[in-house]
């Protein structure tokens, strides 16, 4: 989970402050942009690794429950 908050950091920083390198802002607004598309970035990655978490969780106790279904019929 650390590791994906990071990178969403990460991202979103890259990200952002380059716009707004290429927008010609100067530094102090490069800065400010950059650190918050890193924690809005940071937010959501942590978000969507909760969610995709979550369905894997999902999907291997169906699957599980199946196989358990299926083993006492036969």
């Amino acid at each position: 989970m650390k590791f994906v908050f990071l990178a969403g950091g990460f991202t979103g920083l890259l990200i952002t402050s380059s716009a707004s390198y290429w927008a010609g802002h100067q530094a102090d607004r490069i800065l400010l942009d950059g650190a918050v598309g890193c924690l809005a970035s940071a937010l959501l990655f942590r978000w969507f690794w909760t969610v995709l978490v979550r369905g894997i969780r999902e999907t291997i106790l169906q699957r599980h429950a199946a196989a358990t279904a299926s083993a006492k019929h036969k």
